[in-house]
């Protein structure tokens, strides 16, 4: 889902229904996953993306925005401010990382370039700006702010490289930048496509971060204090051939994308249990973060199976983005295809039957594709990025969500209730 064309890391194609046999069955598929469960309410809306332009200067610097280029991907929540990523998919991206404020009560509201108009700017001579085109993001517990940049431009079209895959750190008090580490390149080839970062944090002055690459499957672990990383490779980062065929409204289309979902369940002794799975693939596994932090026994043949298979979400389960909430213990993650939020608690069998339905609606949460947890409040954002890549957004509806609402109220009345 992160983005390229055949030939390169993600393979696809797409055309248009010609069999009355798979037409009637993706009319039966729609009715059977069209059942709406509304335990969380919409916040924002958009048709397309606008930003704050603060002069007509400001908007003469980014000429070549164009609207309907503009598509996000991800969000995070810190203090009084929603972020939000938007990949440069094809030319014609303003600001790659934005954010507005979360009592901003229009429904639409203007973006603002994160952390300024100049970060985001192409200077003269080909000079590239600050932050190129991040997918996601993650807000850590010491006012930080972690963003994974890609440095390509053009994603789904030319795949322009224009600066080697940077983990960028901001302090959110200031805004100011505090770190930026450059992917060694023997971990960052072309096809390289860092697509998600979690960030244990329970040491500010120690802290990992997990990045995943789902173009050349692996994990890469940045060490805060060491300010150094190292590569993790095992066979449950890859795709699932079964899994990788897609059809969406009435397109069909195939990724080849791996690991890409991942959710951090913090241990008392201060390592936690890492929650992944490829986007390719319906599975879901574990593993425990004490073997990742050790470069030299996480990729030993005889540490294979500290890798745990969970289970599967099933039929059309694949999914982009999970997230746990270290209040309740619950799982929740989105499952792309199916247009919903689902939840999971831990220690029970991961499978569908042990799955609670949070949310689930055609509208509001069509094509999701991240969720994160802030205060107690899940936050989901939906894009119809299929539609966006392959065909064309109409402009005139509502394309991208943004849906809220409280964790325990969200899980009342299903087999994830922490309530006795």
């Amino acid at each position: 889902m992160s983005g390229k064309t055949e030939g390169k890391t993600l393979l696809h194609r797409w055309f248009k229904k010609e069999n009355v046999t798979l037409f009637l069955l993706v009319i039966v598929l729609s009715i059977e996953d069209s059942t709406a469960v509304d335990n969380l309410r919409l916040v924002f809306r958009w048709k397309f993306l606008e930003y704050d332009w603060p002069d007509e200067n400001t908007r003469n610097l980014f000429s070549h925005y164009k609207r309907e280029s503009n598509n996000p991907l991800a969000i995070a929540v810190a203090g009084n401010r929603l972020f939000i990523t938007v990949p440069r998919w094809q030319r014609g991206v303003a600001a790659s990382l934005n954010y507005v404020y979360l009592n901003d009560t229009s429904e639409s509201p203007l973006l603002h370039p994160y952390p300024s108009w100049e970060a985001h700017r192409y200077g003269p001579s080909g000079l590239v700006p600050e932050i190129i085109s991040p997918f996601r993001v993650w807000a850590d517990r010491c006012d930080r702010l972690w963003v994974i940049d890609v440095g390509r431009e053009d994603i789904y079209a030319d795949w322009e490289l224009q600066s080697p895959s940077t983990l960028i750190v901001y302090d959110l008090k200031s805004d100011q930048l505090i770190r930026r580490f450059t992917i060694p390149h023997k971990f960052d080839p072309d096809w390289a496509e860092f697509g998600n970062v979690v960030v244990e944090d329970a040491n500010c002055n120690d802290s990992y971060a997990y990045l995943a690459d789902p173009g050349t499957p692996k994990l890469l672990v940045y060490s805060w204090s060491l300010n150094a990383s190292w590569a993790i490779h095992h066979h449950y980062f890859y795709p699932e051939p079964q899994s990788g065929d897609f059809v969406y409204d009435d397109t069909y289309f195939q990724w080849w994308d791996g690991v890409t979902g991942m959710a951090l369940a913090p241990e008392k002794d201060g390592f936690s249990t890492l929650y992944f799975h490829p986007l390719c693939s319906t599975t879901q596994f574990s593993v425990n973060t004490r073997l990742l932090r050790d470069p030299k026994r996480a990729n030993l043949p005889e540490n294979f199976y500290e890798f745990k298979v969970l289970g599967s979400r099933g039929r059309n389960g694949q999914s982009t983005s999970s997230y746990l909430d270290q209040t309740t213990g619950i799982l929740f993650q989105v499952q792309t295809f199916k247009n919903l939020v689902s939840c999971w608690k831990p220690g029970t069998e991961y499978n569908q039957t042990n799955f609670g339905i949070v949310h689930a609606d055609n509208v509001t949460l069509n094509f999701p594709t991240h969720i994160t947890i802030d205060r107690g409040n899940i936050w989901v954002i939906s894009n119809r990025l299929p539609k966006f890549l392959f065909a064309e957004l109409n402009l005139e509806e509502y394309n991208f969500h943004v849906i809220t609402g409280s964790v325990r109220e969200a899980i009342k009345e299903t087999g994830c209730s922490t309530e006795s």
